[in-house]
């Protein structure tokens, strides 16, 4: 034994004993742990990108995080099954919560979500279209940062408009004027599509037409509903008009939105209720009206505008998450203008960052961008209450029925009001 501790205190021993504890304390952090592994659930038509781009960058500046990106189904309904699952069986692999707006009072009502209303002051806020912060509150909580915005909008033939004398519409009495006017001289088939098909987007098509007409849904502060009101039954009326008067497809109750955006494309209609995505494709080179359209936010009644139903994507923590402040330091980086500049001007979507509509590099790949923040800054919100989507449900059958005459719309809207207040209770 005496041998073996006389060896230890040999001066070549206490040297490399030395040596070795320096290079221990030297040594990066980064390099003597593990990195810290953040879990997001993608859309499957996304997840590339953001894997090749946003992440790629992200990691590059941060070492000592990676983003391990789950690629979901491409149906957004489907993506929200996995989250809500996932959340129910109560232990959640996800940390970083990638939520479409309509997702975010559910999530946050069920307590799935971290509060992040202390992690950014309000002048940060500012920077982002008000509306796409308002998407991300419930019950004055924030839960949701912005990634990228959407609204819905009217898209129509300026040539056609300009060429027969017309200003593009203010009212839904204008639309239908220009749109029967058109159709008589021969110029198009059809004078306005929309999405009628029993599914979200028909509720978010009637969000816009309500609001035109002054009507609500709910109001998210009291909980009325406003379906069964004279307001809600004028935007009904105004829809199967269009229907009666021939300026919209009979088959319009079976549309979603590829369905109107090909015609729209081919050069048969003069107007139509889409998204912002349509803009890419109708000006590709093989488009027959590439050139030919111009965009404004949806038309309303002589007394009151219109509005462009709130869409988009943005950005929470899950509250199970074991890693909340690296999850935050990716969402910063995100919703940056230096990432979303990036993003935008890779995928075409559209920022949720007012100052990007306006940005040199973005204006000059898609010059219509200023006008789009026009739409966004009307958009308006579906109920953000934690029923939407049984709420939403409840709508779609009835309005479907009313507008494919299975009920009258008086006697659908009085139905779904009653359903709708015994959910919310009220």
């Amino acid at each position: 034994m005496s041998k073996i501790k006389q060896k230890f205190k040999s001066p070549i021993v206490v040297f490399f004993t030395v040596l070795l504890g320096i290079l221990l304390i030297s040594v990066p952090p980064a390099l003597t742990q593990q990195p810290v592994v953040l879990n997001m659930l993608m859309i499957a038509s996304e997840a590339q990108t953001w894997k090749e781009s946003l992440v790629k960058d992200f990691q590059e500046k941060n070492p000592g995080i990676r983003i391990n990106v789950i690629e979901g189904p491409n149906a957004t309904n489907l993506l929200e099954d996995l989250y809500t699952s996932a959340f129910i069986l109560g232990d959640s692999p996800y940390d970083l919560i990638n939520m479409d707006v309509i997702w975010t009072p559910k999530f946050a009502a069920a307590g799935w979500l971290a509060d992040l209303s202390n992690r950014i002051t309000k002048d940060e806020l500012a920077a982002f279209s008000p509306k796409d912060v308002d998407g991300g509150r419930y019950e004055g909580k924030l839960y949701r940062i912005p990634m990228r915005s959407d609204a819905g909008m009217l898209y129509y033939r300026k040539d056609l408009l300009q060429e027969a004398g017309f200003e593009p519409p203010e009212t839904f009495a204008d639309l239908v004027k220009i749109s029967k006017a058109l159709k008589e001289k021969g110029k198009v088939d059809w004078g306005y599509v929309w999405q009628g098909r029993q599914y979200e987007g028909l509720a978010a098509m009637f969000v816009e037409v309500l609001e035109g007409f002054g009507g609500y849904w709910v109001n998210p502060d009291t909980l009325e509903v406003g379906l069964d009101q004279p307001e809600s039954l004028k935007a009904i009326a105004f829809l199967k008009q269009t229907i009666k008067d021939k300026i919209t497809p009979e088959g319009v109750t079976t549309y979603q939105e590829e369905e109107t955006r090909r015609i729209f494309q081919n050069g048969e209609a003069a107007f139509l209720r889409n998204w912002p995505y349509v803009w890419a494709l109708a000006n590709a080179d093989d488009s027959p009206i590439k050139g030919k359209l111009a965009i404004r936010p949806m038309v309303g009644t002589a007394d009151k505008g219109g509005g462009a139903c709130l869409g988009g994507w943005g950005l929470g923590i899950a509250k199970t998450s074991k890693h909340p402040e690296a999850a935050w330091k990716a969402i910063q980086y995100f919703t940056s203008e230096e990432a979303q500049r990036k993003f935008i001007l890779q995928t075409g979507f559209v920022p949720s960052r007012q100052s990007l509509f306006k940005d040199p590099q973005i204006v000059a790949k898609y010059p219509h961008y200023p006008e789009l923040l026009q739409v966004v800054n009307k958009a308006v919100l579906r109920p953000p209450i934690a029923q939407y989507a049984q709420a939403s449900d409840i709508l779609q059958r009835y309005l479907s029925s009313a507008l494919t005459n299975g009920m009258t719309p008086e006697k659908a809207m009085k139905a779904a009001a009653s359903e709708t207040r015994r959910l919310l209770k009220t």
